[in-house]
């Protein structure tokens, strides 16, 4: 054993001996993390606005069911896959697992940069107006293409470099380190936003050629650290095949504590992604922050601040607000919580995410959406440090890597599944040209035909002029007549059933914890399967009501997981994959 390959020694309690404690790959992996993050979320948060843009501002003016039907997809192969990739992070190191994300990714983000290029030369040389006319969408299926490229490698990156972490700690400094993970992720997701809300304002696509150019920036750490220690392989033992090694992960996501888990958390998870899939249009539609741009500006100058439709502050600065707040706070919330049961912050967080969730409809004004977002970054400080520490915790030795992929599960449901509610949601009930055209014909009469004939950047000042306002007041006038907020309430009302099944899940886990012939242990895989069952059916009766790819693909992955629940040797599975 080299002096380097020593273990450190026992960390502190403080909060000093506990950063002491940390490795120098530990350190290297949260800023290939932060790097990575840095160019996701810049253009995460930018892309719901340039996905629906006017053809007339440089964007490909996709319908709000297009975009959901986009980010659903998006998030099944960007949280399913690392269901098989954390199983190869494990076996075949974590190296090639981010070397092979990152060029993915880079593929991705130059891809959303040329869409509108590449869209017309798929339309033959025609304009996406022209082509919309004929019935194509070449700019959908460009930018479907992107985001896979992107989904791919953030799949194989997560459990890559979350494998990578869970290496180097231990469970005396992994709650302070998680926090630290989380919030390198947040530091990224800060100034990912923070760049794009400049570059944005000057062209969409200056977006996506900086953030390429900088998640290529994390080849250049994979030559400078060793390999680590990972899962070996047994002298002798064949590594399994990619099918036998799909099929043993989607058998160990059956695992009760796992699975329940893993269902009961979804809810959480599709509050927190319509912060950046639905929450961009919202503000950019609804939302007065005028005077918050102009208090802004006070502290950094007027010039300095981006600003939009009229003096609004730019949604992709408003929404970082929430990784400010995570970057400067989650390490001492996960020092200061490191004695709390982990569920218990996950409820917590849970708890006040629908709060803020609820609140985000209350009102038009900057301020007040800026404290909702705020009140929800506080619980999310609890709630998503404390899912990653939870799945490390319940996981076998070895297999930290291929569990952190299993916990991806969660997020991949609450996405996708609020990804197409939302899209249905805001198209009918909150998309701002949408309600405009309404009012045009039902309010005032105009001509059906010609108000389709208006071109999206055109109907709200159309609006506006017809009912001798501003597109402030026109605005207002739709916000008052259409409640476009009502779909907050809705979020709001599924992050009650999460947090309900997540209490109860609770009690259930703790009374089996202390009765080792409490019916959860005992009798866990039939439960698995009363799930599965209703799940399944649910799933093929919303595909018959509304067809939907995103659908198809969640019901048959159910459907796979309820087949192999019933093969033999199943339930003896459970037992040598964690369940305890």
């Amino acid at each position: 054993m080299t002096a380097s390959d020593k273990p450190a020694p026992p960390p502190s309690d403080t909060l000093i001996g506990q950063f002491k404690s940390f490795s120098g790959v530990f350190w290297v992996s949260g800023w290939m993390e932060l790097i990575e993050r840095f160019s996701y979320y810049g253009v995460r948060v930018m892309l719901p606005v340039f996905m629906v843009a006017a053809l007339g501002e440089g964007g490909p003016e996709l319908d709000q069911i297009q975009k959901g039907e986009i980010f659903a997809l998006w998030a099944i192969v960007q949280s399913f896959v690392p269901i098989l990739s954390g199983g190869f992070a494990d076996r075949y190191g974590y190296k090639i697992n981010i070397a092979g994300a990152t060029l993915l990714k880079i593929i991705g983000y130059l891809i959303m940069a040329a869409c509108i290029p590449l869209a017309e030369m798929l339309a033959g040389g025609r304009s996406l107006a022209e082509a919309r006319a004929e019935g194509s969408e070449p700019g959908y299926w460009v930018l479907l293409s992107g985001a896979m490229f992107v989904a791919f490698g953030t799949a194989i990156f997560k459990p890559g470099i979350g494998g990578l972490i869970a290496s180097q700690l231990d469970k005396r400094n992994s709650s302070l380190g998680w926090s630290i993970f989380y919030q390198l992720v947040n530091v990224g997701g800060f100034l990912g936003p923070l760049i794009a809300g400049f570059l944005s304002g000057w062209n969409f696509s200056y977006v996506f050629y900086v953030c390429s150019a900088a998640v290529a920036l994390n080849f250049i750490p994979l030559f400078f650290f060793k390999e680590p220690a990972r899962m070996a392989t047994a002298d002798g033992e064949e590594k399994p095949g990619p099918l036998r090694m799909l099929y043993e992960s989607l058998r160990g996501l059956l695992e009760p504590r796992l699975f329940f888990f893993t269902i009961s958390f979804a809810g959480f998870w599709l509050l927190t992604f319509q912060l950046f899939d639905i929450l961009p249009n919202f503000i950019d539609d609804w939302v007065d922050s005028r005077r918050l741009a102009s208090w802004l500006g006070t502290i950094i100058g007027q010039d300095t601040v981006p600003k939009v439709n009229g003096g609004n502050l730019t949604q992709e600065w408003m929404i970082l607000f929430n990784s400010l707040l995570i970057s400067l706070g989650t390490f001492l919330m996960g020092y200061f919580t490191r004695k709390v049961p982990t569920l218990v912050t996950i409820i917590i967080g849970i708890m006040m995410a629908i709060f803020a969730t609820y609140g985000l409809g209350m009102s038009m004004n900057g301020w007040w959406i800026l404290g909702a977002i705020g009140f929800f970054s506080l619980g999310e400080m609890l709630s998503g440090p404390g899912t990653s520490r939870y799945i490390v915790e319940i996981a076998p030795p070895g297999r930290e890597a291929l569990y952190i992929g299993f916990g991806n599960f969660t997020v991949g449901i609450g996405w996708s599944i609020g990804s197409l509610v939302a899209g249905h949601l805001y198209e009918t009930t909150g998309d701002k040209a949408v309600l405009a055209r309404r009012y045009l014909t039902e309010k005032l009469g105009m001509a059906a035909d010609k108000v389709e004939a208006l071109p999206k950047e055109d109907v709200v000042p159309t609006l506006a002029e017809a009912t001798g306002t501003d597109t402030f007041g026109a605005a207002d006038l739709l916000w008052q007549t259409y409640d476009p907020y009502s779909m907050w309430a809705i979020f709001a009302l599924i992050g009650v059933v999460s947090l309900t099944m997540l209490i109860i899940y609770n009690f259930s886990v703790n009374a089996a914890n202390r009765n080792p012939d409490h019916t959860f242990n005992i009798h866990g895989h039939l439960w698995v399967k009363a799930f599965l069952i209703p799940i399944v059916i649910a799933f093929f009766y919303f595909n018959w009501k509304h067809f939907s790819l995103g659908l198809v693909l969640n019901a048959a992955f159910f459907t796979v997981m309820l087949i192999i629940s019933f093969l033999p040797g199943t339930k003896e599975a459970f037992a040598r994959t964690g369940s305890r």
